[in-house]
C-alpha cells in the first residue's frame, strides 16, 4: 500500500473535525408564526431548490462531453464533487457569511448562523416571507454549489484534483460569499447602492466567468493547446443531456429567484425560455453565415449563454426584450470565442467568453432594458429613459470583474505554493482519469442485431 502525506490525509481529518463539532450544535425548533407562510410557495420553492441541484449533474454531463475521452469522468466529478464540499462548508459558515448579520454592507458575520445555528427558528428572509428561512438556505445553497462548478471548464484536463478541492473551499469563502453579500443581502454595498441582480449575473456567472480566466493564466497551456492538436468533443450526445438538464434546472434558477409562485415567477420562467431559445438559434445560424455548417454543439453553447445572459435580468425585464437579450448574448460570446481561439489563453470550455462575457452583456442589458412594469421592485432601464440605473449596472461589473478576477488570481497562485495545482506531463498524456481517480471511461456496449 502506498504511504500517505500529512496532505493526503487533511482533507478527511478536517472533515472528522466539523462532524465531530457538530454534535455539540444545540438543536433548533421552529417558533415562528407557521401561518404566515404560504404552501404554494413552499411548494414552488422546494421544486426550484431541486431544479437548480439538477443543473450541477446537467453541467457534468455538459462539459463531460466536450472533453478528450482519457479526461472525462476527472471533468465530470469536479462539478459533482462541489455538491460535497459546499453542501458541507455551507452549513458550517457559508451562509453566514452570504446573509448572516452585516459586517459593514461587505460581508456576512461567521456567528449569525454558524452551523445553521438558529436558521430552523429564524425569521424568514426579507425578500421571501412565505417560506422558512431554512428553505431560502437550502434554495441559496444550490447556488453557491454549481458557482465554482462551472470554472471547472477552463481548467479541465490538467489540474490535479486535490488542488481544485482547496479552490472550491477558497473561492467559495472568498468570493462567492461576499458577492452574495454585496448583491443579495438588502445591506450589502452593491444593493444599498441600487445594483440588481435578479439570480446571479454578477454573483454566479461573472464571478465563475473571471475565476475561469484566472485559472487558465495561472494554469498556462496544455500540451495539446501549444502543439496545436485538434481534439474532438469526446461525446456530443452528452452535451445535448446537459443542456437539456440546465435548461430545465434553470427554470428553477430564474423562477424560483421570485421567491413565490406568483407572476413574477411566470414572468421570469417564460424570459429564461425565450433568451435560451433565440440564442441557441443565433449561435447555430450565425456560425452557417460565418461559414461553418450548422451543429449540435453550437446550438448547445448558445443556449446556455442565452440563459447565462438572461439570468440577472430574468426577473426585471419583458418577454419580448428577452429574444434581443439572447440573441445579442449569442453572438457577442461566439466572436469572444473565437478571438481568444487565436490568442494564447488555455480556457479549455470557453467559460470566460460564455459565461463571464455572458453574464457582463447580461447585467449591460439588465441596465437597458428592466422596467419597472415587470417587478415594481427592480427599476427602469435606460431604454426606458434612467440612465443613471444603467451606469450603476455599469459600476457593479466593474467591480464584481475586478475582486473576482483578483481574488481568484491570488487563490490559484496560494494553491499553487503549498500544492501542485498541476498535473505531471505524464500524467496529462495518460489522461486525468486514470492518473488522478484511477478509473477510465467505458463506452456502453453497442447492441449488434444478428440475424
Amino acid at each position: 500500500m502506498q504511504k500517505t502525506s500529512f496532505k493526503q490525509v487533511a482533507p478527511f481529518l478536517l472533515l472528522v473535525i466539523v462532524a465531530i463539532g457538530s454534535l455539540f450544535i444545540p438543536s433548533y425548533v421552529s417558533k415562528f408564526d407557521v401561518s404566515k407562510y404560504n404552501g404554494a410557495d413552499i411548494t414552488w420553492m422546494l421544486i426550484s431548490s431541486a431544479l437548480v441541484f439538477l443543473m450541477t449533474p446537467g453541467l457534468a454531463f455538459f462539459y463531460g462531453g466536450m472533453v478528450n475521452r482519457k479526461n472525462i469522468l476527472s471533468t465530470m466529478i469536479k462539478s459533482v464533487v462541489a455538491a460535497g464540499i459546499v453542501g458541507v462548508l455551507w452549513v458550517v459558515i457559508g451562509f453566514s457569511l452570504c446573509f448572516g448579520n452585516s459586517v459593514h454592507g461587505i460581508i456576512g458575520s461567521p456567528s449569525t448562523y454558524f452551523f445553521f445555528k438558529s436558521v430552523a427558528s429564524g425569521e424568514p428572509w426579507g425578500g421571501m416571507p412565505t417560506i422558512p428561512l431554512t428553505l431560502f438556505s437550502v434554495f441559496q445553497l444550490m447556488f453557491a454549489v454549481i458557482t465554482p462548478g462551472l470554472v471547472v471548464g477552463a481548467v479541465a484536463e490538467r489540474i490535479k484534483f486535490t488542488s481544485y478541492i482547496l479552490f472550491i473551499v477558497l473561492f467559495s469563502l472568498l468570493v462567492y460569499a461576499p458577492l452574495a453579500h454585496w448583491s443579495w443581502h438588502p445591506e450589502g454595498f452593491l444593493a444599498k447602492m441600487g445594483a440588481l441582480d435578479f439570480a446571479g449575473g454578477t454573483v454566479v456567472h461573472i464571478s465563475a466567468g473571471c475565476a475561469a480566466l484566472a485559472g487558465a493564466m495561472v494554469l498556462k497551456r496544455r500540451r495539446a493547446h501549444i502543439d496545436h492538436i485538434e481534439t474532438p468533443p469526446a461525446n456530443i450526445p452528452y452535451v445535448l443531456i446537459g443542456t437539456g438538464l440546465l435548461w430545465f434546472g434553470w427554470f428553477g434558477f430564474n423562477a424560483g429567484s421570485a421567491g413565490s409562485a406568483g407572476p413574477l415567477a411566470v414572468s421570469a420562467f417564460a424570459t429564461t425560455n425565450t433568451a435560451a431559445a433565440g440564442a441557441g438559434l443565433s449561435w447555430m445560424f450565425f456560425d452557417v453565415v460565418r461559414g461553418k455548417k450548422p451543429s449540435v454543439l453550437g446550438f448547445c453553447i448558445g443556449a446556455v449563454v442565452g440563459l447565462v445572459a438572461i439570468t440577472p435580468g430574468a426577473g426585471y425585464v419583458a418577454i419580448p426584450q428577452s429574444i434581443f437579450i439572447g440573441v445579442l448574448a449569442s453572438i457577442i460570446s461566439n466572436l469572444a470565442v473565437h478571438f481568444k481561439s487565436k490568442s494564447n489563453v488555455d480556457d479549455t470550455l470557453d467559460v470566460f467568453p460564455c459565461h463571464g462575457v455572458g453574464g457582463i452583456v447580461g447585467m449591460i442589458l439588465t441596465g437597458i432594458f428592466a422596467t419597472k412594469t415587470v417587478n415594481a421592485a427592480g427599476a427602469d432601464g435606460l431604454f426606458y429613459g434612467n440612465a443613471s440605473f444603467f451606469f450603476t449596472e455599469l459600476k457593479a461589473i466593474v467591480i464584481v470583474v475586478l475582486y473576482s478576477f483578483i481574488v481568484s488570481f491570488l487563490i490559484f497562485k496560494f494553491i499553487n505554493f503549498i500544492l501542485p495545482l498541476r498535473v505531471t506531463v505524464e500524467e496529462e498524456e495518460i489522461g486525468l482519469d486514470a492518473s488522478q481517480h484511477d478509473e477510465k471511461y467505458l463506452d456502453p456496449p453497442s447492441i449488434v442485431q444478428t440475424a
